[in-house]
């Protein structure tokens, strides 16, 4: 049944290639890529922008619409304090575009192969490698923390929202202690899980579309929809799993704000007595 085949298959790489080099930096196809697709997401992004209007528009302007209200209103609703989570709508809104258009522009023809330079293709999705969605995650959970220690008011108070309870505690120490040893695998979480779908979708493809032959655009059709909405998809949990680490630290630091066991050192005496008159 083999021998029906090719020896050789398609090749799909793992980690992405220099393509060129500037003042000796190696520019991958993936960071070239990524350069290109920036600057045609600023260009769409902005043109759409310009043509908003209160009635409603059909096409592409639509579906941004669309989009931006379904994030908006997720958002929103993540966060107990609306006026908190307006303020972080445009980051976290502008981050699912900027993935989702990533990811769906890759099924531009030339990506991943048709035009090589020094062997490997000129152009490879900017989430399909490591690095990039490794610096992605890094950025966006440096957001994510900086707005978390600002929203709860300093750096301790942050902390206090991986403690169900009072750390003097030693069974709420351990869990404290592990939850904050799971929060710092939330970058690679996030950066593995968008490199992984991308990368491995693309070798699916690849690999129907090498085997269906003259037949590669039928073989392929349903992996390639099938890409299209896990594209979508991978776009979405990343922007969601930001936004609800965000709403996490603020909300619990919200409700620790009421909570006696985390009230400040100074407070506590007044604490102590109006427990003790209420008895």
């Amino acid at each position: 049944m083999l021998s029906l085949f090719a020896s050789s298959g398609p090749v799909v790489n793992v980690a992405p290639g220099t393509v060129f080099t500037i003042a000796g930096i190696p520019i991958t196809n993936s960071i070239f890529y990524g350069w290109i697709a920036l600057v045609i997401i600023c260009i769409t992004l902005i043109w759409v922008a310009r043509r908003v209007q209160i009635k409603p528009q059909g096409g592409l302007i639509q579906f941004i619409e669309i989009g931006v209200d379904f994030m908006t209103g997720f958002i929103k609703s993540s966060f107990e304090d609306e006026s908190i989570a307006l303020k972080y709508v445009p980051f976290f809104v502008t981050l699912f575009f900027f993935i989702l258009l990533n990811n769906w522009l890759e099924f531009i023809p030339v990506v991943w192969g048709g035009i090589y330079s020094h062997g490997v293709p000129l152009l490879r999705p900017f989430t399909a490698d490591l690095n990039a969605t490794f610096a992605m995650g890094l950025v966006t959970m440096g957001v994510v923390y900086t707005a978390s220690i600002r929203e709860s008011g300093g750096f301790l108070k942050y902390l206090r929202h991986f403690f169900v309870g009072s750390p003097k505690n030693p069974l709420f120490l351990i869990i404290g202690m592990l939850e904050m040893l799971t929060d710092l695998t939330r970058v690679i979480s996030l950066s593995l899980r968008l490199f992984l779908n991308i990368t491995i979708g693309a070798i699916v493809i690849a690999v129907f579309s090498y085997l269906g032959h003259f037949l590669a655009p039928i073989t392929a059709l349903p992996f390639t929809l099938i890409e299209v909405f896990i594209d979508a998809l991978q776009a979405y949990i990343f922007t969601v799993l930001a936004t609800m680490y965000l709403a996490i630290a603020v909300n619990h630091s919200a409700d620790h704000a009421s909570d006696p066991e985390f009230i400040e050192e100074e407070t506590k005496p007044n604490a102590k007595r109006l427990a003790t008159n209420n008895v």
